[in-house]
């Protein structure tokens, strides 16, 4: 029995691998990781379940999952990952409402369940468009037939379209990433399961799409729309959060929003990076996040630092980094002529600075040392693992982001490090007072989402406490009043 559950585990991703065309790099790739993290999983639900009645249907909803994903990857043909895509979420809604008597955890089931099949109709719907303009839903042919045309048709635009907007969906952007925040009500191996694999797969679909998509600046323009707006708000709301749960998911939505945004600046090679690395994390946070109650506890009890200066650190951390950033990219052969090619650089200097002011804290020469071997050390990573990316997506020169793009990216990480900067160094100023409440509600905005849920196709318990006679009565009385 012991041999038994892991042999049947990896079983699901051979048979996928068995049923799909030779793959390449990118598909090894994301098989390993989807394996790996699908295999710590398994073993940490074996656990986490024991002496539940449904353990065996958990299993095999489980199993389920992992094979529809191993599908999605290794799918060559753009009709196979669709279906894929949908099959994986369909298995995923059961084990999302394991807990039934959870009423938490089943409107927020019911309400990705919703939102997944409006996806679905947008993403079959782009291709079959796609592949009916092209003459192909061969994934690898899709590039080089739109490279023989010379101008996209409009078939070929309409579906790009219809692609993103199912990805947004899917990747849980605002205004639709309620059901994200809400599902911690799940078995945390499958909140782990969740947040590390299955929302990750809208950026992969992205970077398998790129010789298809990196031409078209539409739909790469609506990716940095949303995602740079997601990655912003969501980034806000996450400083608020108390629970270590709820800020993991909010930081899986900004971190989504951050990997669409990557793929709208045509960052390909950066995006899979970013994947990876978001894969590993947020399913170790999960999986270990009763043992991180309590360093957050103790962040949120240390004393705060003196508001005077607080800024300017954060400016000149941030201008530090940038520096290193823009030496090493010129010494990896990289020409920055092109302000353009300024912006991952920016936004990466920004995203460091708590790092180096956590480097920084101490007097005397060795704070500066710290920040200084934190600087060049994570500028170096950076630049290898672009190159390694890169080598998996080769990038092309469709890739460059217009100044329209560029600059919206840049504007609005500049304005969350500015809004960032003045609420730590004032917290208590009226400003921040009144922002709070907004970052604290999640900008309020899946209240309305929640409404127009209930009135199209509310939950099951929804409906038959809505038929109870105390139900009636009060519906009666409003009538009246």
């Amino acid at each position: 029995m012991l041999l038994y559950r892991p042999l049947a585990f990896f079983a699901a991703p051979l048979a996928a691998l068995l049923l799909s065309p030779e793959p390449d790099a990118l598909a090894w790739i994301m098989l390993g990781l989807v394996t790996f993290i699908g295999a710590i999983i398994h073993r940490y639900s074996d656990r986490y379940l024991d002496g539940q009645a449904a353990k065996g249907r958990y299993a095999g909803w489980l199993l389920a999952t992992i094979t529809a994903v191993s599908m999605l990857v290794l799918a060559g043909d753009l009709r196979v990952l669709a279906l894929a895509w949908t099959l994986s979420s369909l298995c995923l809604h059961q084990l999302l409402t394991f807990f039934a008597e959870r009423r938490p955890s089943q409107l927020a089931a019911h309400k990705k369940f919703l939102l997944s099949r409006v996806a679905d109709v947008a993403i079959y719907a782009g291709v079959f468009s796609i592949g009916g303009a092209l003459g192909t839903y061969e994934i690898h042919a899709l590039g080089g037939r739109l490279d023989a045309l010379g101008a996209a048709p409009v078939g070929v635009e309409v579906g790009a379209f219809l692609l993103v907007a199912g990805v947004i969906l899917r990747s849980a952007q605002l205004p639709f990433h309620g059901w994200l925040i809400q599902v911690m009500e799940a078995p945390t191996p499958v909140s782990a399961l969740l947040h590390a694999g299955v929302v990750n797969m809208g950026g992969f679909v992205m970077i398998r799409l790129a010789d298809l998509m990196g031409p078209l600046a539409g739909p790469q323009t609506l990716l940095v729309v949303f995602g740079a707006a997601t990655a912003v708000l969501a980034a806000l709301v996450m400083a608020t959060c108390a629970s270590v749960k709820v800020s993991l998911a909010w930081s899986t939505v900004a971190q989504m929003g951050f990997m669409l945004l990557e793929c709208g600046l045509g960052a390909y090679g950066l995006a899979l990076v970013h994947l990876v690395a978001h894969s590993l994390y947020k399913a170790n946070a999960f999986l270990s996040s009763g043992s991180v109650v309590g360093a957050h506890v103790r962040g949120m009890l240390s004393p705060r630092p003196p508001s005077y200066g607080v800024f300017g650190q954060q400016a000149a951390a941030a201008v530090a980094v940038l520096g290193v950033f823009g030496a090493g990219t010129l010494a990896w052969g990289q020409p920055l002529a092109d302000a353009r090619l300024w912006v991952p650089g920016l936004i990466f200097a920004f995203a460091l600075v708590p790092l180096m002011l956590a480097a920084g804290k101490g007097k005397g020469a060795v704070p500066l040392a710290r920040q200084g071997a934190v600087a060049l050390g994570v500028t170096l990573l950076f630049l290898l693992l672009h190159g390694v990316g890169d080598t998996v997506v080769p990038p092309s020169a469709d890739a460059i982001p217009d100044a329209f793009r560029a600059g919206l990216a840049a504007s609005l990480f500049a304005g969350l490090f500015l809004v960032q900067s003045v609420v730590s160094a004032r917290p208590e100023s009226r400003l921040a007072v009144w922002l709070y409440p907004w970052f604290a509600g999640g900008f309020h905005l899946d209240e309305l989402f929640t409404r127009l849920t209930f009135l199209v196709w509310p939950p099951r318990y929804v409906r038959r406490a809505q038929g109870t006679p105390s139900a009636r009565v009060d519906s009666q009385l409003r009538r009246a009043a």
